[in-house]
């Protein structure tokens, strides 16, 4: 039967949080840069709010997905490595919540505003670093160990590497 959600859906929900965390230092530096030259905060920094706002919930909608699909490598590669990915992720999707609530609080005016506007900086940065460890834990789970193959999305006789019959 046709379904229009890839089947497993982990890996297709976690390039959203990881591409928003590449993205949002330049959002960031483009808000402060704008509301340096006069832009409101309310909509220079709306952007990078929102955006902080999906990179939450994309981090939620891929630990959740994660989880479901997890038990079922967890039984094929063994429990240390999966959990140590779901508990960086975890990590990042509480530092994600957090760097949101304090970005909030930049659309105060004044020094309180500015101050939060900073923080939110700092946070993306921490975020990036977290970010590249989540992905760097989750390329290893399937490059390394091949977690894909324990969910049997990936024939492991050759050709899901391009390799023809009889090669």
């Amino acid at each position: 039967m046709f379904s229009l959600l890839p089947n497993p859906l982990h890996p297709a929900i976690v390039h959203m949080p990881i591409a928003l965390i590449v993205l949002l230092p330049f959002f960031v530096a483009g808000s402060l840069l704008a509301i340096r030259k006069g832009a409101r905060p309310l909509v220079a920094w709306g952007i990078t709010t929102a955006l902080l706002a999906t990179l939450s919930l994309s981090a939620f909608a891929a630990l959740q997905t994660g989880k479901s699909q997890g038990e079922q490598v967890e039984k094929a590669i063994g429990e240390q490595v999966v959990e140590s990915h779901e508990e960086v992720a975890e990590t990042f999707l509480i530092l994600s919540c957090v760097v949101l609530g304090v970005a909030g609080f930049g659309f105060l005016k004044g020094t309180p505003g500015a101050l939060a506007r900073s923080a939110t900086a700092v946070g993306v940065a921490a975020l990036l670093g977290v970010g590249v460890r989540v992905g760097h834990t989750g390329g290893q789970l399937v490059y390394k160990h091949n977690a894909a193959a324990a969910l049997g999305t990936v024939d492991t006789t050759g050709a899901a590497r391009g390799e023809r019959a009889g090669e």
